[in-house]
């Protein structure tokens, strides 16, 4: 027998597989744990209770899905845009905007099912939208309640190869109204809408006749009246197809995957983002427009594009880097350097740019690969970031998000709608996963998260929203909600913010808070004036307090756990897996931390007393820092787990366990 201290100094390893629990010997295992649910990891080592969430708004209609999308013309004007069937509504500073007392809305194409297929990139007020079943959209703001959206109008291009036929287009004209003649079919009926180049000239078609005729609105005149071999048809239509994806990189605007052609990137003129002339049969310049089909062995379709010190493009097959060719060259039509980096397959999902490195999401949805220039190979490689909690993402990533300030955080969704994270510091080699339960249910299961979006803020933090579904009152409510300040100073009990769905009552003494209408018949947790209070049950929008408050959050609780791995310390002889041994003590190192409880099992928990004597017995009880000792009701066995608890409305922050044990080396 012998009795020991062990310690655990932090928690930068995250939630680590179920399938790591006897890799002891991994260089992660002591820093890693078995669960870390509603509790974020800082990058320094600490295990913190993540801040709840504030209630905006109910989405336009609950019974459709819907996604956030974030606007970002600068840091003070920020925007989050709620994309719903056919329709687009705003959010900022932690509101919706209104137009005459109602939700300011504009209409889209974009139908549910399309949504979440959308991509975008943005530059000052404008907005570029993809989706192969749409032509280019461009979101245009020139105020709080002033914005459009309209179809790209391209001109001089993008075209598809000259024809190398001995069909011939004639026109009838030169310019206006024309009708073009083919001596052969070459029209479609889904071609109205799409560009025709005859020699120099352009158009557009307007109205289609037959497989032979049509009528177009000249651009730019056409040479002559003769018939011609030298012409192409736009490369953008609802009868190609239309692009999927889009990025800026080197002043020029990017499109590529078409339905026709889900290999080909196409750049617009350099500084002239929709004039897409490639100067065919003419001087090529610099600055034109550039059309390149990525050769490879297998065609496999782009899924996304990301600009860093290259173009990232990442295809259903592997990824590439797109460049001038020298460190310092610039993407020209005639120099153009297309390099495969990978094999692993990217799923139709936007990267994100994370300083230096692009994270992206594998084929199968369940790897977050981490993409970056590594000196060692002189060439880019992609590691798996989820390698050590690969059940993590077992429900398959649909979206993704990052968040800058104030912790590096990548925030996922999964398809089952549980919210995973990734607290991401690639210079300190920091990579720890949590996952994220939300209070209240939906149906006979959790709250189910949708979607995320991230804007950042001036002077301050990023900030997280999100879309919650839930089941309130019997009926399906999607709520616009975002996530609170992580405030690690939290010194003011009665600014704590650790309900979902919250809203926030101060003012003269009351004991009725009222304004609770979207958690109508929901029990609901309360801190009023800093200390807890009974759970109350909403009705008719309101609540009334057993004692009267002038300041109280109001929202669903949820329940932060961290889980540690198994413990391995205490043996005289080798390992301590599989010896049996007890803990019998437990001094926890907190942070500005009230109301914790430290177990073995969920089923025996010990509450960590912090109320003193010299604390008033009606008020909030200040945060503590230090260290708390715990007796710990563990029986001998051969686990050593050890459980931190928060189920109060309160915060936790916990910086390191050190465990005393028995352990049996017999």
């Amino acid at each position: 027998m012998a009795r020991v201290a062990a310690q655990l100094t932090n928690f930068t390893a995250g939630e680590l597989s179920p399938r790591l629990d006897g890799r002891v010997d991994l260089a992660k295992y002591p820093a890693g744990c078995a669960t870390v649910e509603n509790m974020v990891i800082y990058p320094h080592g600490a295990a913190a209770r993540r801040p709840g969430t504030q209630y905006i708004a109910e989405v336009k209609s609950s019974a459709a899905k819907t996604r956030l999308i974030p606007f970002e013309f600068s840091t003070t004007q920020t925007y989050i845009l709620e994309f719903g069937n056919q329709y687009i509504r705003f959010f900022r500073d932690n509101g919706q905007i209104l137009s005459s007392g109602s939700p300011y809305e504009i209409s889209s194409p974009y139908l549910t099912a399309e949504l979440f297929d959308i991509k975008f990139a943005q530059s000052a007020d404008i907005m570029y939208i993809t989706h192969p079943n749409h032509a280019v959209r461009k979101l245009s703001r020139t105020g709080h309640t002033s914005w459009s959206l309209t179809e790209c109008n391209f001109t001089n291009g993008p075209f598809l190869d000259t024809n190398t036929s001995t069909t011939t287009l004639t026109a009838s004209g030169v310019s206006g109204s024309v009708t073009i003649t083919a001596s052969s079919n070459t029209f479609v009926s889904t071609d109205v809408g799409r560009q025709v180049r005859i020699g120099s000239g352009h158009s557009k078609i307007t109205n289609f006749s037959s497989a032979t005729s049509v009528t177009v609105t000249t651009t730019t005149n056409f040479p002559n009246t003769n018939a011609s071999t030298d012409w192409s048809l736009g490369a953008f239509s609802e009868t190609t197809g239309h692009p999927s994806c889009v990025s800026f990189f080197e002043q020029r605007l990017v499109f590529a995957a078409t339905l026709n052609n889900p290999q080909t990137v196409y750049f617009s003129k350099s500084g002239d983002y929709e004039n897409m002339d490639a100067n065919i049969g003419g001087t090529v310049a610099d600055d034109d427009a550039i059309i390149y089909t990525i050769a490879s062995n297998q065609v496999n379709a782009i899924r996304f594009m990301a600009a860093s010190r290259t173009l990232i493009i990442g295809t259903a097959g592997g990824e590439f880097t797109v460049s001038g060719g020298g460190d310092n060259d610039a993407v020209t039509p005639t120099n153009v350097l297309i390099k495969k980096q990978s094999n692993h397959g990217a799923a139709n999902t936007d990267a994100i740019a994370v300083g230096n490195a692009t994270l992206f999401l594998q084929r199968a949805k369940r790897k977050i690969r981490e993409l970056a220039y590594n000196f060692d190979v002189d060439g880019y490689t992609a590691p798996d970031l989820t390698i050590l909690a690969e059940h993590v993402t077992e429900g398959n990533i649909v979206e993704m998000a990052y968040q800058e300030e104030p912790l590096a955080i990548v925030w996922c969704v999964r398809g089952d709608g549980e919210l995973v994270a990734l607290t991401y510091q690639r210079e300190q080699e920091v990579v720890a996963w949590h996952r994220h339960v939300f209070g209240g249910v939906f149906g006979s299961g959790k709250a189910v998260c949708e979607s995320v979006a991230v804007i950042p803020k001036e002077d301050s933090e990023y900030e997280l929203y999100m879309i919650i579904k839930r089941t309130i009152n019997g009926a399906t409510k999607r709520y616009v909600e975002f996530l609170n300040t992580f405030d690690f100073d939290q010194t003011d009990n009665t600014s704590f913010n650790f309900l979902d769905s919250q809203l926030s009552y101060s003012g003269s003494s009351a004991t009725t808070i009222s304004g609770l209408s979207h958690l109508e018949g929901q029990t609901v947790s309360i801190l009023a004036n800093g200390a807890t209070h009974p759970d109350k049950v909403v009705s008719s929008g309101q609540i009334t307090l057993d004692r009267a408050v002038t300041k109280a959050k109001i929202g669903l609780s949820y329940t932060s756990i961290l889980k540690t791995m198994r413990i391995d310390a205490g043996s005289q002889n080798g390992s301590a897996q599989g010896k049996t041994k007890r803990i019998y003590e437990v001094t926890a190192r907190l942070f500005e931390s009230v109301g914790v409880e430290v177990g073995p099992d969920l089923n025996n928990m010990e509450r960590v007393p912090f109320r003193t004597s010299s604390d008033p017995m009606d008020q909030g009880i200040p945060p503590f820092t230090g260290d708390k000792e715990v007796e710990f009701r563990g029986n001998y066995d051969t686990d050593g787990f050890m459980i931190v608890r928060q189920t109060q409305p309160l915060p936790l922050t916990l910086l390191s366990l050190y465990p005393r044990l028995i352990t049996n080396d017999g």
